[in-house]
């Protein structure tokens, strides 16, 4: 690894500190003054007095490593900000007439023996010596002026300033700071998103998130579609690259993450975006997390680091199958960071910046400038709804009223419909071909068209030159070009909100439809589609919901996956998976129609459905044979097979998740009557309680250097809970007896997550900025339309 100021290319590092906005510029200094000089402060003004200006206030305590400022004497000090928008400029002494009034009056005040000046601006010698002799002529003991370029050096030679400062690696040449491993990773992260690097702004969230996977190695990133979950993860990314020369790898599932872990190499960064479903919950993908998290966390001890993301309507229905009380650090609030707590002067900034970042014109901006707070306030706040807002694409037809933006702000999937409609023949033929390529990865750029896409683009009304234009145009706006870590470019929607209205739009287009659900990749057809109802209640998560008239189609091709043989070049677990991918869409995204007209195609899938295995918890056949039941389509013969089996699961496993009733909610509850569950405990009670001491020992060494949620001892305290309550209490105690027997045979491993403790919170790393509040205070977005 490179010390912290060496870099890569030659010559000065210079960052493009012009495009920030004048507020921005002041958080950067606030940062530069923490970060690099160890200084806090008292006081932060906002002025409205027509410059590019602010003031910190405080005593000067020398630091550690002043970097160029030794000389600063201890004493009462003020810091004043000078910013402009204009590229390669230089300051001139002229410009800060006002500021010298100023000055004498702080200084009569006693509160500046220290005056700094930093601005973004060039200065030259002359100038800086001038600017000096002013300063002094006021009365300031100690004046000190830093122009741009120190700052810039500033950033290059603090890895934390850039950890906690991220939006700094979209505004410079990352060659210029970072050592060749940790560029090539950031290079090819960066150029997976530009356009969020460029905009993003350090919240309260990401602070959180970044002092989590710091202390802890892991963090788990909730909040609502479009709330700025995956930029998070990527500036994480960016930051563990440079800080720590982390090798980054963008997961897919849990499974692909302990196979990419590689326990020699402590640096790893892991990072998986939608860990538990994409637009709804997939219990798969949770089923597989409760089986990989033993080996996850042995990763994030061994030094490696992980960040997910998640909706929080999906996560709350995959929390209880996480095991939480095997895996308690994962539910703590240290590790856990709701993204969508926003402060008002972070929604501000966010819109600020995807504002300045977009192509709308300066009369545009002027014209929406009196409005952007009230926009910034609107909720729910979304940022994708703030990207949108600075792209003439979203916006052609927006009033630019308050009501009108405040609208768009607030409700921008109710005004999508509206904008699909406007797009032409050839946009509308690009967008399908992308949505039609599933959610991994997504069209192969350049794209080269098979029999189904030019099917595709023929019904939209469309031609291949005009749809490949079509991808170009919308690249930016509705979709993304994005690069793998192996060098390959795709086309994806820009953000999965696009993509829900999308399919909602898709819907009321019957010339498309067909031809669109024919050319989906089966990945597509299994996580962009549902058969349900058409009347009922849509869930959250838009899906493309397919009209009756195609359930056989459907049906077909989901029966074909489902019969698939596993293939020469398919491991086991994708094969597993696509089995799983199946049954998931039989039990929660089909109606009873549609199960009828997949049983037409597929009858022999009740064979595979009642050879399930234990834990019966996690296998999704159980559940998919309640559905059946509950849709009146399950014979009572499978339903007695299905009995059978768990009848003698639960004595030779043991398995006790049919015991405890549900509230009528859980697959036993349907598939059970209060009868048959009592005959199966009284099964239990002859079969297995009176050679529990034979099993016991089978058990403990079956088990050994399993993790703690240990199935057996699970089961056991289901089956003695299920006999007290029941007054037997002479079972129960058997059962209890032999719980205690297991447990002193069986060799405990040691806790994955033995090593974590919960920290005690450290200091609060910013700045306590105490507003000054008044009248005239400067709005953030004075000088948007500049």
């Amino acid at each position: 690894m490179s010390s912290a100021g060496e870099v890569v290319a030659v010559g000065s590092p210079r960052f493009t500190l012009h495009t920030l906005g004048w507020r921005a510029f002041q958080d950067l200094c606030a940062a530069v003054l923490r970060e690099a000089w160890g200084q806090s402060v008292q006081a932060f003004a906002d002025s409205n007095d027509g410059g590019r200006d602010g003031a910190f206030y405080g005593t000067w305590q020398p630091p550690t490593d002043p970097s160029g400022v030794r000389d600063v004497p201890p004493g009462p000090f003020v810091l004043q900000c000078k910013h402009t928008k204009k590229a390669d400029t230089t300051l001139a002494p002229s410009e800060l007439e006002d500021e010298f009034d100023k000055v004498s009056a702080l200084v009569k005040r006693g509160v500046c023996g220290t005056y700094v000046l930093l601005t973004n601006a060039r200065v030259t010698g002359t100038s800086e010596e001038e600017i000096r002799r002013r300063l002094r002529a006021c009365g300031v003991t100690h004046p000190l002026v830093l122009d741009g370029q120190w700052l810039s050096d500033m950033i290059a030679t603090h890895r934390r300033l850039r950890m906690f400062v991220p939006r700094v690696y979209g505004l410079g040449d990352l060659s210029q700071i970072l050592d060749e491993r940790a560029y090539a990773q950031a290079s090819v992260l960066m150029a997976s998103a530009p356009e969020q690097v460029a905009t993003f702004v350090v919240t309260g969230a990401y602070r959180r998130a970044a002092r989590a996977l710091r202390d802890h190695g892991f963090v788990l990133l909730l909040g609502d579609p479009a709330v700025g979950k995956s930029v998070i993860a990527l500036m994480l990314a960016i930051s563990a690259a440079d800080n720590w020369g982390c090798t980054a790898i963008k997961a897919r599932t849990s499974e692909e993450l302990v196979q990419r872990w590689n326990p020699h190499e402590k640096d790893q960064f892991f990072w998986l975006d939608d860990a538990f479903g994409a637009v709804r919950h997939e219990e798969q993908l949770t089923h597989a997390w409760a089986r990989d998290l033993p080996h996850v966390m042995s990763a994030v001890k061994n030094g490696a680091r992980v960040v997910l993301t998640s909706r929080s309507y999906i996560y709350n229905e995959a929390r209880p199958l996480l095991k939480p009380y095997a895996y308690p650090r994962l539910h703590e609030q240290q590790v856990t960071v709701d993204v969508a707590d926003l402060t008002r002067e972070e929604r501000q900034q966010i819109l600020y910046n995807h504002l300045s970042a977009g192509d709308q014109p300066q009369d545009v901006r002027a014209q929406m400038k009196p409005h952007l707070e009230a926009a910034a306030d609107a909720a729910p706040f979304r940022p994708e709804a703030a990207r949108r807002l600075g792209l003439q694409a979203f916006t052609s037809k927006l009033p630019l009223t308050q009501q009108g933006i405040t609208t768009f702000m607030a409700l921008p999937r109710q005004l999508l419909g509206d904008v699909y409609d406007q797009l032409d023949a050839h946009a509308h033929a690009a967008l399908a071909l992308v949505y039609t390529t599933g959610q991994d990865n997504g069209l192969v750029s350049p794209v080269t068209f098979d029999p189904v896409q030019r099917d595709i683009i023929e019904r939209a009304g469309s031609t291949r030159s005009a749809t490949h234009r079509a991808l170009s145009t919308l690249t930016g706006s509705f979709l993304a070009e994005t690069t793998s870590l192996d060098g390959q470019s795709y086309w994806t929607f820009h953000h999965p909100t696009l993509w829900e209205g999308f399919a909602a739009w898709l819907t009321t287009q019957p010339h498309l439809l067909p031809v669109a659900l024919a050319g989906m990749t089966d990945q597509a057809l299994l996580s962009r589609t549902d058969c349900l109802d058409p009347s009922s209640a849509e869930r959250r998560g838009t899906l493309l919901r397919v009209p009756p008239p195609l359930y056989p189609e459907v049906a077909r091709r989901l029966a074909v996956l489902r019969q698939q043989p596993r293939g020469r070049q398919e491991d086991w677990q994708q094969y597993h998976d696509r089995q799983q991918a199946v049954l998931v869409y039989l039990r929660q995204n089909s109606s009873t129609g549609f199960l009828r007209a997949y049983l037409a195609v597929d009858p022999h899938i009740y064979a595979t459905l009642v050879n399930f295995d234990a834990p019966t918890a996690y296998d999704l056949r159980p559940r998919v044979l309640a559905r059946l039941h509950q849709g009146g389509l399950l014979p009572e013969d499978i339903r007695q097979q299905t009995i059978d089996r768990m009848t003698e699961l639960a004595v030779t496993a043991p398995d006790a998740d049919w015991a405890e009733a549900g509230g009528g909610v859980g697959p036993w509850d349907v598939l059970l009557t209060n009868e048959e569950r009592e005959v199966m405990l009284e099964h239990v009670r002859q079969q297995l309680v009176t050679r529990l001491d034979d099993r016991v020992e089978d058990w403990a060494e079956e088990f050994a250097g399993n993790e703690d949620d240990d199935p057996v001892e699970n089961s056991l305290r289901l089956y003695e809970e299920a006999f007290k309550e029941r007054n037997d209490t002479d079972t129960a105690s058997k059962i209890d007896y032999a719980i205690d027997s297991y447990q002193q045979m069986r060799q405990r491993p040691e806790d994955p997550t033995s090593d974590w403790t919960p920290n005690t919170p450290s200091l609060r790393e910013r700045l306590s900025h105490l507003r000054q509040r008044s009248g005239n205070q400067r709005s953030l977005f004075d000088d948007i339309d500049q």
